[in-house]
């Protein structure tokens, strides 16, 4: 598969199967993070790589899912994610303007996984306090966002927009995620 297909075939995966994954696989995807571009090349992000069940579970009651199917398509107990990357910026390296380096960052971790057969959801929606304090991170870091991650229990599928609505729906039982055409981005091209 190219990269091209890769990037348009990604979706994002809310079941997982509960096949572990190792701390080994979770760092190799740090490190496809570690070499995304940076502004000024700071480097200001920082990680915590969590596998380990117990905290696995602790972390997920802090995170939001499906805002638009939300309860009813959170993940069950039997298809949560089994690891979770935490995304967090060092204010003693940047204080802010760092969403740039994040989002290179975790699209590399996203693809790197993925590259595995890996599946992942990128969580925004978190209560950040609670879980810096679970984590036990000091004030200099600031969680940015989670990445869920696990072997898919599921096939989401893209869908083209209709009536102007962006808001991904269940179809069959399957996960329809509208994406725009081309024609509606691409706002002005020069030849």
């Amino acid at each position: 598969m190219t990269i091209n297909e890769i990037i348009k075939n990604r979706r994002t995966i809310r079941k997982f199967k509960q096949t572990p994954l190792s701390i080994e696989q979770i760092e190799s995807y740090i490190d496809a993070a570690r070499v995304a571009p940076s502004a000024a090349n700071l480097q200001p992000l920082k990680y915590v790589a969590v596998c380990r069940k117990e905290m696995v579970d602790k972390i997920f009651p802090l995170l939001k899912w499906a805002g638009y199917l939300a309860p009813a398509y959170n993940p069950e107990e039997g298809e949560r994610p089994v690891a979770y990357v935490i995304v967090c910026a060092d204010t003693h390296i940047r204080k802010e303007g760092f969403g740039e380096d994040v989002g290179a960052a975790v699209e590399n971790m996203i693809l790197s996984a993925l590259c595995d057969g890996v599946g992942s959801c990128w969580l925004g929606s978190i209560d950040r306090m609670a879980l810096k304090e679970l984590l036990q991170l000091p004030d200099n870091l600031i969680i940015s966002s989670v990445i869920a991650l696990g072997y898919p229990a599921e096939s989401p599928k893209a869908a083209q927009v209709q009536d102007e609505s962006i808001k991904y729906y269940l179809e069959d039982g399957t996960l329809n995620v509208p994406k725009r055409s081309l024609e509606d981005v691409i706002f002005k091209s020069l030849p």
